[in-house]
Formats: structure tokens, sequence, C-alpha cells
């Protein structure tokens, strides 16, 4: 038996014929950069995000990057994020000159700890070398970080918030998406993410009007827009202007027209999911350190089911040899690696994020996973004795 990580092939014969027709529609009109499938899909984006804007960009770093350059955040700027996640998170900072602090994560859900996160900027605040400007919340593995207690450390301290979803964008706490407590949500739609395309591409909801409209100038070589423009004339062909530094950072129309149809299945795909891993929490109580816990009037989208063992490494070598694919998610953090290590930390370092590197494995995950292959997947687990 072949088991998939992820089975994106089960996903695609659902939709495959609706996006032969896209794609067809899309060669006729030859509109493939920004093309109009490009608007619809940032519509349905904003309407499902519970957001007022919604700006597609060429993938999901650009897509955090986005905001920062549009606050300005500049050299002697502090940036917290946690370290337990993938590297675009932290990695945008320096673009800006700014230095990311690395804030400890909860040892539960592996999400930011508020407490940490509000040690952490009093410690910078109290040295008085950088100025506390952004915070960047992660919804690691699927679910969404504890956005209530965060937005209170932020207005507290007078920071702004963005939601880094890319892993989590869907999740809901208490039925609101964190949009409803950032500044900005930015997404992957990297193809293994719940929301993928076919290729690259990401994206930033908000409900920041003039913040919208100044990332859609970023995202196209700093273009000029309505605001730029008003009351003014030229005698030239504005679509050349360039009124600040951005980036080329387009979501072409072909991947728009994935979305469009992935979108259409992902509230069932999220459900499903949900399925899927409560399957597992039923089939693995006891067999593992932990099975995830999601926080209280959470949904997560499960981008991941990340178990915990104490014998990590011979836990996955022994799925190896029944045939069950694994993943570690992260087993180097980001603060103890070369290009970040020299960046502050919040006070006692990171304990819990340095503990979780060597205990989590990811198991299989996909909105179509056959229970036959899950109970495989969970006799598997439960019979290695290391």
């Amino acid at each position: 038996m072949s088991i998939a990580f992820i089975d994106l092939a089960a996903q695609q014969k659902r939709i495959r014929a609706r996006i032969d027709e896209a794609f067809g529609r899309i060669l006729d009109h030859g509109g493939y950069i920004m093309g109009p499938e490009v608007k619809a899909f940032e519509a349905q984006l904003a309407a499902f995000g519970q957001a007022r804007h919604a700006l597609s960009c060429g993938n999901g770093t650009d897509a955090i990057a986005l905001p920062l350059m549009a606050w300005g955040v500049a050299a002697g700027d502090a940036v917290f994020c946690p370290s337990f996640t993938f590297a675009a998170t932290a990695e945008v900072v320096p673009w800006t000159n700014a230095e990311p602090v690395f804030v400890d994560v909860l040892p539960d859900t592996y999400n930011l700890d508020p407490a940490k996160l509000e040690a952490a900027i009093q410690a910078v605040k109290a040295e008085g070398r950088l100025t506390p400007k952004v915070v960047i919340a992660v919804d690691l593995f699927g679910q969404p970080a504890d956005y209530p207690a965060i937005r209170a450390v932020c207005d507290r301290h007078g920071l702004k918030l963005i939601a880094d979803s890319a892993q989590g964008f869907g999740c809901t706490l208490d039925g609101k998406h964190p949009l409803h407590w950032a500044d900005a949500t930015t997404t992957s739609f990297f193809p293994a993410k719940p929301l993928g395309c076919y290729g690259d591409g990401g994206a930033v909801l908000t409900n920041d009007a003039d913040l919208a409209q100044l990332m859609d100038s970023l995202r196209v070589h700093g273009k000029a827009v309505a605001s730029d423009l008003a009351g003014r004339t030229f005698d030239h062909d504005p679509k050349y202007l360039n009124m600040r530094v951005g980036m080329n950072s387009r979501l072409d129309t072909l991947q728009a027209a994935v979305l469009i149809e992935k979108l259409a299945i992902f509230p069932e795909e999220i459900e499903l999911r949900q399925k899927v891993a409560d399957r597992y929490a039923a089939g693995l109580d006891g067999a593992v350190l932990s099975t995830p816990r999601v926080i209280e009037k959470g949904i997560s989208v499960w981008a991941q089911y990340v178990i915990e063992h104490a014998d990590r490494d011979g836990l996955a070598a022994h799925l190896k040899t029944q045939g069950v694919p694994t993943a570690v998610y992260y087993p180097v953090p980001l603060h103890t690696q070369p290009p970040y290590n020299g960046y502050p930390q919040g006070p006692g370092g990171l304990p819990v994020t340095e503990a979780k590197a060597g205990t989590v494995l990811a198991l299989p995950m996909h909105p179509y996973m056959d229970e036959a292959v899950q109970q495989t997947i969970i006799e598997a687990v439960r019979s290695f004795n290391g």
C-alpha cells in the first residue's frame, strides 16, 4: 500500500473538469497576469475570510513583507515572532533592516505565548536599543493563535499585529477569523497548504482601506494608486508612474482560477480534515506523549497532524518500514540557525521551542484520507515499542 502524506491527486480528480474549463477561458481571453479571475478570487477570498479587502500576491513570504513595508518598518525597529515556525515568518524582517525578536511558544498549541510576548516587549523597551513595532503571530499546524490575549498585549504597547495564517487560513476562534483581531492576515497558496494552488501564490487580508491601497502599490513595483493620482493631471500614461519602491509580486490568473475552484469546496474540506483528526485522536490515545490540543473555541484546518513521542526519530524510522511517511516540523528552531542566532530572544530564552523540536512528528493528513488507510497508520504507530 502506498500512503500519501498529502493527497493532492484525490482533490484534483474532484475538481479537474472545472479547472480545465477555467483554463480554457483564460487561454481565450489572454489575461494571464492579474486577469479577471484574480479580481474575482480576491473578492471571494475577502468574503470567506471576513475581510473588507484581500490582495493576492506572488507567495506567502511576500504576503508578510507587504504590510511591514507599508507600515514603514525599518532599521531600529523590533518585530516579535516565534522561532518554532517556517523561516519565512522571520526572514522578511531583516529585508526591512528591522530585527526579529524571538518569543517562545505555548507547550500545548505550539503557538505564540502571550505572557512570553509581554515579557519580550518589556525587555526590548527596557534595553532601549530597538523600538517595538509589530508582532507576527503564527497559526501553526492549522489552528489559531490566542488572538484575544495577543491583541491585548499589542494594544498595551501600541503594536501592529500580523496573523501569519500560511498554515492556518480558514481557522477560526469563537467563530471569528484571525483578522477580527489582527491588522492584517497573510496566507500562502503553496500547493501543500490546506488552500493551495498549483504553483506559488499568497494573499494579504485587511479591513484597513489605506493599508490595502498602499500594499496594492507595493506589490506592483510601487505603482501609482488612486490616492497618488487624486487631483493631479498628467501628460503621460500614469501606468508608468512609480510612487515608491515596491516589488513584483502578482498572482497569475491560472493560479487564481485554481483557487476559485478550491475555495468553493474548502469549507467542506475543513470539516473532512476535522473528521480525520478526530479518528487520529481516538486511535492514538495512550500510544504517544500527546496528540494535538486545539485552543478553546478554536477550529483548526489541520495543515498537519502533529503528535509527540519521546523517541520521535525511532518512531519515524519504524513508520518508514511500515510504509507510513512522516515529517518533522521543525527540527531546528530558527533562533539556533546561522542567519538568525544573533537576533534577540525573549527573557529566559526559548526552552519550550527547543524541547518540542526534539519530540514532534507529523503524520499523513488530508481531507480525503480513507478510514482503512488511516487505521493502518494508527496501528503502525501503536506497534512501535521504542
